[in-house]
């Protein structure tokens, strides 16, 4: 029988809960930059549509998502602040312009949609439409900030490794955005999304590239950090899906596009937690079983989320089963 006492004498079935727990954290991260983010690269997508009714299919698509999607980020939220409060305290007090500026992108990004659909009004519509394109881009490259400047332990919000990072997200996003348009969207969108998709890719890659560049020269062990067998593993399985995803997006199997896109998405954000490992606040130098809360309440949230994960998963896999398949000329947004 589990007891209070036992609870508090150690971990639950003497598991590795602090590692678990870290690696938990960093793929709520990646669910979140995978799901919302091919929403974020619709919407950058959108940007390049003159036909109107293009970009009704774009706003289509994504509609039944996107803020059902955002709750990953939530989650990640929740994870971080109650298995490792220091941390989070630390990152949200150091980079506060970049969590408000993230919050209002979303913002933006949620609220553009839906005044674009008020009115049919040329002007009233390229201001929102604009304000949606901004939204959408915005929320990934300052996502991609934070992250690059957690990664290097950097106190301030905007660095060169925020920079190359949050550019290295944004375009990651119009990779998935792409491959998601052309499963949901098919036909209803120009050909040229395709091609878009192609190029935002083969981006990505000379990107991953700066990125890994630039944290050579700004990691502490320097490119040592980098050279590490799971490292490198992950960066030649990135080429690989890369590779992938450009020749099934132009054969049209969009369907493994959007997986190669996803596991682009994973194996970046590996990438951020093997290189940051055992620290998880470099800027302090705490390191993961320093920074986790003791026994007892990580057990309990241990035993929480075991029960609510796969809750909240089941919620995704009804919502995406019930808007399955091509979206329609009769649906909109």
């Amino acid at each position: 029988m589990i007891s209070v006492e036992s609870l508090a004498a150690g971990p639950l079935l003497d598991l590795p809960l602090a590692e678990l727990w870290f690696a938990l954290i960093f793929a709520l991260l990646g669910t979140f930059l995978f799901l919302d983010g091919f929403d974020f690269g619709a919407g950058a997508i959108f940007a390049t549509l003159d036909d109107e009714s293009a970009r009704e299919t774009v706003l289509s698509a994504i509609g039944p998502f996107w803020d059902g999607n955002e709750v990953w980020l939530v989650v990640f939220g929740g994870a971080l602040f109650a298995a490792f409060p220091r941390v989070y305290a630390g990152l949200f007090s150091r980079h506060y312009l970049l969590m408000f500026g993230i919050l209002g992108a979303l913002i933006l990004r949620g609220l553009a949609p839906e005044m674009y659909e008020q009115r049919h009004d040329e002007r009233w519509q390229r201001w929102w439409g604009r304000s949606f394109v901004a939204g959408s881009v915005l929320a990934p490259f300052l996502l991609g900030a934070f992250a690059g400047n957690w990664l290097v332990g950097s106190p301030r919000s905007f660095t060169l490794v925020g920079i190359v990072v949050g550019s290295t997200v944004t375009v990651l996003t119009v990779v998935s955005g792409a491959a998601f348009l052309g499963l949901k969207a098919g036909r209803a969108l120009p050909g040229a999304v395709h091609r878009i998709g192609v190029g935002a890719v083969v981006v990505y890659l000379l990107l991953v590239v700066a990125t890994l560049g630039t944290l050579a020269v700004t990691l502490p062990a320097g490119a040592d950090a980098l050279l590490s067998m799971p490292v490198l593993a992950l960066v030649a399985a990135s080429i690989a899906l890369a590779i992938a995803y450009a020749v099934a997006l132009r054969r049209g199997a969009n369907l493994a596009a959007l997986v190669s896109a996803a596991g682009l998405t994973y194996g970046l954000v590996a990438v951020v937690a093997v290189v940051m490992y055992p620290r998880i606040d470099p800027a302090t130098g705490l390191v993961v079983e320093e920074a986790i809360v003791s026994t007892l309440p990580l057990n309990l949230m241990s035993i929480g989320a075991a029960l609510l994960l796969p809750l909240v998963a089941t919620y995704f896999v009804v919502l995406y089963s019930a808007f399955s398949g091509p979206i329609t000329a009769e649906e909109s947004y």
